[in-house]
């Protein structure tokens, strides 16, 4: 980074509050009790982000007399569900590409039954009356470097053979048109199948929503350990236990009560910032009047997009991965990537130069090695989980919710008969593998970003064996 540049970014960020811009809010909602005792239901739903909300829920619009508890380790929404970008996208396979090479015989069954849990979730915004700036802009994913226009245009040839419709094919003027950034050379716009939300508002709107509903919600409570208690299962608290017939587990990136589960996913820190609002003059710069998401084709992306107070979060890049699969508050926050982010962004609109940030902050994302979730049952059938959304569970967390409770009920559905559901992604190998492992295909996907796109032979090794990472 040259000095200049280096200065300038340094400078944006001297106000930023380190905290997630959604959660500072002065609307947030006080915390429910902790559980204090034992407590019995039908259903125990352990998290209170958007897995554990939606199953609980779900589950009270499929059976309106079960008795159902959820309990959340701190408050609803306080982790990847509050401190996420905002899109809620219909892929349940993170993105049509990653979809088409795992699944090719099911994708399009997979994308119906994305369009129609994402039409779910406006659904239930709106029946519920949760306040979260739902607008259905669709995303532009942006080609930054000359390879990535051809790969936008081979997986919309694709995309175009396998009879999916609704994405348009941009060259630089039209997606300068869009959103004008010197750096975009062209861009692949689905125009319906992508959300803009405030992710905040949305948990405590699921929060209010369940209430509302009668389940039981309990702040503050860990789940400690699960363990068969008579013909149903019990977890422990702090204060007490909960005895249920059936636990649906939606804890993600925490180590999952299943202790063969754990292998599956590791935490990655993903970084975030949030501009002051932008001026009319500003807006206009930028000619962003359809309010899109946008996210660029490298390996090591961006993704950003323009929030209801006109301000423009902008993320990812950098990926960090903890030797150990460790959780660490004080990874939350990182000032050399914020740094970077930051210089990145004003690259990319140089038009906003003296633009500040006010917000700055970072989170772990639960991540399995084929980039969207897997589900599961332990205990004879009484514990159901689903985890491994890999960034990209605001909108696919609802279908996991309706796995979970498929298959808790032991049914058939189209869901449960899914190879993505019935299947699991490769493991993480033990330490100190995961950790050389990681460290090695971060820097191959760097060094792809710098070569065209062409991949090492350890990324196609990766690539025959089923991790697939690129992204």
């Amino acid at each position: 980074m040259a000095p200049g540049a280096m200065r300038t970014a340094a400078a944006s960020l001297t106000d930023a509050q380190p905290v997630a811009y959604w959660l500072d809010d002065p609307g947030r909602p006080g915390a429910v009790p902790a559980l204090a005792g034992d407590e019995h239901c039908d259903l125990l739903v352990v998290g209170g982000g958007y897995s554990g909300l939606w199953t609980a829920l779900l589950a009270k619009e499929r059976d309106p007399r079960r008795d159902i508890v959820l309990i959340e380790g701190r408050e609803v929404g306080w982790a990847a569900s509050g401190r996420n970008g905002g899109f809620c996208s219909a892929s349940l396979t993170h993105g049509l590409a990653n979809g088409l090479s795992r699944w090719p015989g099911e994708l399009r069954m997979l994308e119906d039954l994305g369009e129609r849990n994402l039409d779910g979730i406006e659904s239930a915004v709106e029946r519920y009356a949760i306040d979260c700036d739902f607008e259905r802009t669709g995303d532009i994913a942006v080609a930054t470097e000359p390879h990535q226009v051809e790969d936008l245009r081979e997986l919309y040839e694709a995309a175009a053979a396998a009879g999916f419709t609704g994405l348009d094919l941009l060259d630089a003027e039209a997606v300068r048109a869009e959103v004008d950034s010197p750096t975009f050379l062209g861009g692949l716009w689905d125009r319906r199948g992508v959300a803009m939300l405030n992710p905040a508002r949305l948990a405590w709107g699921l929060k209010r929503a369940c209430l509302d509903l009668g389940v039981r919600i309990y702040e503050n409570t860990p789940g400690l350990e699960l363990a068969r208690s008579g013909p149903g299962t019990a977890v422990r608290t702090p204060y007490g236990r909960v005895m249920a017939r059936h636990v649906a587990l939606g804890t993600n990136v925490f180590p999952s009560l299943v202790r063969r589960v754990r292998p599956y996913t590791v935490p990655v820190y993903d970084y975030a910032l949030t501009t002051e609002p932008l001026t009319e003059d500003q807006l206009c710069a930028l000619g962003w009047r359809r309010r899109q998401g946008l996210s660029d084709g490298a390996n090591q992306f961006h993704y950003f997009r323009i929030t209801a107070d006109n301000r423009i979060l902008w993320g990812g890049y950098d990926a960090v991965y903890p030797y150990g699969g460790r959780l660490d508050a004080a990874l939350d926050h990182r000032p050399e990537t914020y740094l970077k982010l930051a210089s990145h962004f004003f690259e990319c609109f140089p038009q906003l130069e003296g633009l500040r940030f006010s917000h700055a902050w970072g989170g772990a994302i639960d991540t399995c090695s084929r980039f969207s979730a897997f589900f599961g049952t332990a205990h004879g059938g009484r514990v159901a989980y689903a985890a491994g959304y890999t960034g990209l569970g605001v909108g696919a967390t609802r279908f996991g919710a309706d796995v979970m409770l498929d298959l808790l009920a032991g049914e058939r559905t189209r869901r449960t008969e899914l190879e993505m559901v019935r299947t699991k992604p490769v493991p993480f190998p033990p330490e100190p593998a995961a950790w050389a492992g990681i460290g090695l295909t971060k820097w191959s996907l760097a060094r792809a970003d710098a070569r065209g796109g062409r991949r090492n032979l350890w990324l196609k090794a990766m690539d025959r064996v089923g991790l697939g990472f690129d992204s």
